[in-house]
């Protein structure tokens, strides 16, 4: 199982003072196999395989986190216990980080959906606020005066329908 690439824990650097977490690189292969029940011969051939990728210290000695201590112990346990060889625990491995990649997108997801439900709400109230607030400004229901073709209608007469006095004409 590979970690992800670039900065962060399970990388090159080790974090901060006190900031461990279980993927914070620490053990030394002899404690490592130590805790995981196996020879440190069997640790260095399943990272290069690809089952179990520690991070590494300066020296580039290897540094196994907790969490990769607890798939060592799964990859011994399916091993020995289920009878499933290295190639197919390795497809294990990385069908259950895939599940666990999507449960996460999944739940961002979920998360995103939720707040976007709730803008639109606000969105659709402040909306109706708004029509009601332009529905009681003006009368008829009407948006926007509308000026009749014969010169009078809400807006009076249009200034081309005035003679040069300045009085309405007659409409014919």
């Amino acid at each position: 199982m590979s970690r992800p690439p670039g900065p962060g824990p399970g990388r090159d650097d080790l974090p901060g003072d006190f900031e461990l977490t279980d993927d914070t690189p620490v053990y030394v292969i002899s404690v490592a196999a130590q805790l995981s029940g196996m020879h440190p011969q069997t640790l260095r051939a399943y990272d290069r395989l690809g089952l179990v990728s520690p991070g590494r210290a300066a020296g580039r000695g290897r540094r196994y986190s907790l969490r990769d201590i607890l798939i060592l112990r799964e990859v011994q346990r399916l091993s020995q216990e289920e009878g499933v060889n290295l190639s197919g625990i390795k497809r294990i491995l990385e069908l259950e980080t895939e599940w666990q990649r999507s449960r996460l997108m999944l739940a961002e997801m979920h998360a995103e959906i939720s707040q976007l439900r709730a803008e639109l709400e606000s969105t659709r109230a402040v909306a109706a606020r708004l029509a009601a607030l332009l529905r009681s400004r003006t009368e008829g229901g009407a948006l926007v005066p509308v000026r009749s073709t014969t010169g009078s209608g809400p807006a009076g007469p249009r200034p081309a329908d005035r003679d040069a006095a300045g009085e309405t004409a007659a409409q014919p």
